[in-house]
């Protein structure tokens, strides 16, 4: 992975992403007792599939899915989005908190969020395959 790479994605993110980390409550179970669940995602949507397949192959997480327009809107075009989530966002985050500059809050949320987990690993960088194989 290119540093150059990198870079070109986080200004893509930071152009076309979202970023979502928030608590809410949600009702799980049989009694239906509401528990505090985390929302964490990452999501770039464009029309360029090239950028998008781009995206999802140099990060190496999340998913790829196609969004077509609505009924009544001529003219419009397909639409592609790539999100990943939870552990998988906090790796994107980590790799795109030095060249955030829209996004950055948000992405320093998240980081926050996880970093307590993982001092050990040190880098801003996470190796998932590392930190999973360490967890079991």
């Amino acid at each position: 992975m290119q540093t150059s790479d990198i870079a070109y994605i986080a200004g893509f993110f930071d152009a076309d992403g979202s970023a979502q980390y928030k608590q809410y409550k949600k009702k799980r179970g049989e009694d239906k007792k509401a528990y505090l669940t985390w929302n964490i995602r990452l999501e770039i949507s464009v029309t360029d599939k090239n950028a998008i397949e781009f995206i999802h192959e140099t990060l190496g997480v999340g998913t790829v899915a196609k969004k077509p327009p609505g009924k009544g809107q001529l003219g419009k075009k397909m639409q592609y989005r790539w999100r990943c989530s939870h552990r998988d966002a906090l790796y994107v985050c980590k790799l795109l908190w030095p060249y955030a500059i829209t996004k950055l809050h948000k992405i320093e949320q998240i980081i926050d969020h996880y970093e307590p987990d993982i001092q050990d690993l040190g880098d801003n960088v996470v190796d998932l395959a590392s930190e999973r194989e360490r967890r079991k």
